[in-house]
């Protein structure tokens, strides 16, 4: 059973050498770029990834992309900022001893946020299918929270895929701007209307499910900050997709 890791990039030069350090266990790891400007072609290149440089095509599209032009058929899609943990790595190795008993895998993401693990909030385990039999598999997902669909039996790896988000707010409110603009063109693409519901109650009602429901509350301050932010960003991209809708 061999394995190729592949990521997508666009100016990942704080992140790459991490991911691909913890790639121990993959027999290659392909780099798909779209026009970094920094030094992400130059840092992966030295660490031995082979790099694949092309326009961007959407995340979804992009990742099947990446997936293709690796030379074996079992993947794993990491995200640049994303990292194996060591006890993952062991289970992907001792996975490869044995042989896969099905067609994709589960692992649960552990996030860190402004330097601290997030254990709560709604953000952990977070399992998502990251290692992948590429022909009974593919991402969907045309705007935002692409995801693996698997045309077969998924079973669940144990130990953490470790994301490395925000380290700031103001990091986080750049990147929040980006992906609330993604999310409103897909509630325009799929033709929901925005309610004064959507804009008035639904923000105070991410904020409370995740602070109290979620016990986000238990992360700290962080959490406290996770769960402002979620409102924020529920608001944000109900307000944009009501500002980019044509008006009746």
């Amino acid at each position: 059973m061999k394995i190729s890791a592949a990521i997508i990039t666009y100016n990942e030069e704080r992140n790459i050498a991490r991911a691909i350090e913890s790639l121990r266990c993959c027999d290659e790891i392909v780099v798909v770029d779209s026009g970094s400007n920094d030094r992400t072609v130059e840092l992966a290149e030295n660490h031995g990834a082979r790099v694949v440089e092309t326009y961007w095509r959407g995340y979804a599209a992009q990742k099947n992309f990446a997936a293709e032009a690796c030379s074996h058929d079992w993947v794993l899609s990491i995200d640049a900022d994303e990292a194996l943990s060591e006890s993952l790595e062991g289970e992907i190795w001792q996975l490869k001893k044995n042989g896969a008993r099905f067609d994709g895998y589960t692992m649960p993401r552990l996030a860190q946020y402004l330097g601290r693990w997030i254990l709560h909030s709604g953000w952990y385990p977070d399992r998502k299918v990251r290692l992948f039999d590429r022909r009974k598999a593919k991402w969907v997902g045309d705007y935002v929270h692409e995801s693996v669909i698997v045309e077969g039996a998924v079973g669940d790896l144990e130990t953490n895929l470790l994301h490395y988000t925000c380290s700031s707010l103001s990091e986080h409110l750049r990147t929040m701007d980006r992906y609330t603009t993604l999310a409103a063109e897909q509630i325009v693409a799929q033709g929901k209307a925005v309610s004064w519901r959507n804009l008035a109650i639904d923000p105070a009602w991410t904020f409370f499910r995740t602070l109290v429901l979620n016990r986000g509350f238990l992360d700290g301050p962080e959490g406290l900050a996770i769960a402002y932010m979620a409102g924020i960003y529920t608001f944000l991209k109900y307000a944009k997709a009501r500002n980019m809708a044509p008006q009746r």
